[in-house]
């Protein structure tokens, strides 16, 4: 005789104990939205905060600045106040059905079939096997995660001198991490003609923590039997190759979002983004289903994120309370030298985006960005904005470019000419 797992079915499901699901658990629970259940399959729920020990966390979000440990904790508190259950050490391995699914805990296998679900699983750094630098494979070679998480919560020793492959905000971090751990940052490399990060961050990092830049060079190889030994890297206009010794290597940034579970739920992916397309109310194609932060774009600040979680928690309760979707809606394509635009559908009926923001990730720095939406051969708007559009971070634009789009038209793109 077959035995069935056990089987618990509440309101919301939530996959994901970072910022954005655990802001979404606290605004559902304080709206007295049902049973609201949040899963992590780590040993406690934060998500990259817990193992981010610096400042900078929870400006947009509490409006005021904190350490990466300190807000981690601030939003497991709120939700668990607010009454969300939070359960750790919980990996979600699969679906049983279209609505339910395998879950793998201490406690054993069971089933959680809810009435809403909601993706926030986040995203990953990609690491170095899958960048495809070659060489050798010794130890000491980590993600900005890795890093952090054996530092920070393993109190583990790293090696004493480093190289920072990327410059976004994240790079920095590990930058800040290396030095609490006792370990130099030689030198940090991007591909790009200046260091991704803002240019506050590249400034403070090359006076404060003294850290030179190598831009528009890349890593070719890796040295080193046991542990590592040097890189070599490479110059992108000039061909030059130099050799350069550490013990210690981070890839930084490059994000992917974890969106295996939206894979294996056949939910449509963003060919841009590679996380669940969504609309305005962060609505996946799977009726029932939505999907907040950095899954859906990899990746924006932890403070970002959990706004998601917010903005989500009201569509949700709409769902519940039997709202649907009025139309197909228009799709939004970013055009070049935009890689991805999030969220990806507008619909006449919903909600601005979280923040009335429209997200977007550059392959291009451009100072003075002129963003232009088109649909049907014709300019909707076109707006001259005062911020730059950088690589490596998130580049926000006002969702009210959007005000003229017809709802019966065709596609919208959004490029800078």
């Amino acid at each position: 005789m077959t035995h069935q797992p056990r089987l618990i079915t509440p309101d919301v499901l939530i996959i994901g104990g970072g910022p954005a699901g655990l802001t979404a658990a606290a605004e559902l629970a304080g709206r007295r939205a049902g049973k609201i259940l949040v899963v992590d399959r780590e040993q406690d729920a934060g998500g990259i905060p817990r193992h981010s020990d610096h400042t900078g966390y929870g400006l947009r979000d509490l409006h005021r600045v904190m350490s990466g440990p300190a807000y981690a904790r601030h939003l497991v508190r709120a939700a668990t106040t607010a009454g969300a259950e939070i359960r750790t050490r919980t990996m979600v391995t699969g679906w049983a059905d279209a609505d339910t699914l395998d879950v793998t805990s201490p406690e054993g296998r069971y089933r959680i079939r809810p009435r809403a679900l909601v993706l926030a699983t986040g995203a990953r750094e990609r690491p170095r096997t899958a960048r495809r630098v070659p060489g050798d494979r010794p130890n000491g070679v980590y993600t900005t995660g890795q890093l952090q998480n054996l530092v920070h919560l393993h109190h583990r020793p790293v090696g004493k001198r480093a190289v920072i492959v990327g410059g976004e905000l994240v790079s920095w971090s590990a930058a800040v991490t290396l030095r609490e751990a006792g370990c130099t940052p030689a030198l940090m490399i991007s591909q790009y003609p200046k260091a991704e990060s803002y240019g506050a961050f590249n400034a403070a990092g090359r006076t404060v923590l003294r850290v030179p830049v190598a831009t528009r060079s890349r890593v070719t190889r890796i040295i080193g039997k046991g542990r590592c030994e040097a890189v070599e890297i490479e110059h992108l206009d000039t061909g030059r190759r130099r050799t350069v010794a550490c013990d210690t290597v981070v890839f930084t940034g490059d994000w992917i979002p974890d969106h295996e579970l939206a894979r294996a739920a056949g939910i449509t992916l963003d060919t841009g983004t590679l996380g669940p397309l969504t609309d305005t109310a962060l609505r996946t194609s799977l009726p029932g289903v939505f999907a907040a932060g950095n899954l859906l774009h990899p990746v924006d600040t932890a403070d970002v994120a959990a706004l998601d979680g917010k903005h989500v928690a009201e569509q949700v309760v709409r769902y519940l309370n039997g709202e649907r979707p009025a139309d197909q809606g228009v799709r939004l394509i970013a055009d070049a030298p935009f890689r991805w635009v999030a969220p990806q559908l507008l619909r006449p009926q919903d909600p601005a985006p979280a923040r009335g923001r429209l997200l977007l990730w550059t392959d291009e720095f451009v100072r003075f960005p002129k963003v232009t939406v088109r649909q049907d051969g014709r300019v909707v708007s076109r707006r001259t904005l005062a911020w730059p559009a950088a690589p490596g971070r998130v580049f926000r634009v006002p969702s009210g470019l959007l005000d003229g789009v017809s709802p019966t038209g065709g596609p919208v793109h959004i490029g800078l000419r």
